[in-house]
């Protein structure tokens, strides 16, 4: 078993966290253990769906932040982002489709609260991600985040979806929404993505400007 990594100084608020309010989110609890949670985001004023694949393909990159040289994944979430890494490259290389993304978070900086997952990239395009982790080529667990351009902005949903549909995995299912990620610990995940998502209306204008990644 990995050894946890500790939680690190927070970094400094260079901008107001949003509020759970300001999105529409609901927590179901569904059939064999199973349990699927969905933000329906407010818009990201200033961003578009193409700066946020490239913001996904380069989660990794350091940045300039209050400034430091930091990871961007620790300046995405300033207080509750540990840690993030490649932990398998994608086969055309990098952060892509097929790649493994090790994340590490603590939401609201609370120790059971406390994450460390990996989990494979099964999309990565203009109109989303999707993160999977399979047990037996079963999805046991997916978090999809997809966008597309509104008239604010990008329009951004996440859907998490915890457990097998099959009631055969039901055990599986039951330690997962019980011991690994309960229903108390998936609304502090909605608190923390609400907030995280939020803040990429603050970073990603600036970054596409000093990267010269496309805005449209």
């Amino acid at each position: 078993m990995a050894r946890r990594l500790p939680l690190p100084a927070p970094r400094p608020l260079l901008h107001p966290l949003r509020a759970v309010d300001s999105a529409r989110s609901e927590v179901h609890l569904l059939p064999h253990h199973r349990m699927r949670v969905t933000i329906d985001h407010q818009p990201l004023t200033g961003v578009t769906p193409e700066m946020l694949l490239w913001w996904f393909r380069h989660i990794g990159d350091h940045m300039t932040y209050a400034g430091h040289d930091i990871s961007s994944y620790l300046a995405w979430h300033p207080l509750d982002h540990i840690h993030w890494e490649l932990d398998r490259a994608a086969p055309g290389g990098g952060a892509g489709e097929g790649a493994r993304f090790r994340i590490v978070e603590a939401f609201d900086r609370r120790p059971e609260f406390y994450v460390d997952t990996t989990e494979t990239v099964e999309k990565l395009d203009v109109t989303g991600i999707r993160l999977v982790r399979r047990l037996a080529g079963t999805p046991v667990f997916q978090l999809e985040h997809t966008w597309s351009a509104c008239a604010q902005g990008t329009h951004y949903v996440s859907v998490l979806d915890l457990g097998a549909r099959s009631s055969f995995l039901t055990p599986v299912n039951r330690y997962l929404s019980t011991r690994a990620f309960p229903e108390r610990m998936a609304r502090a995940w909605v608190v923390h993505n609400v907030e995280e998502v939020g803040v990429l209306e603050h970073l990603l204008p600036t970054l596409v400007d000093d990267h010269g990644a496309r805005r449209r």
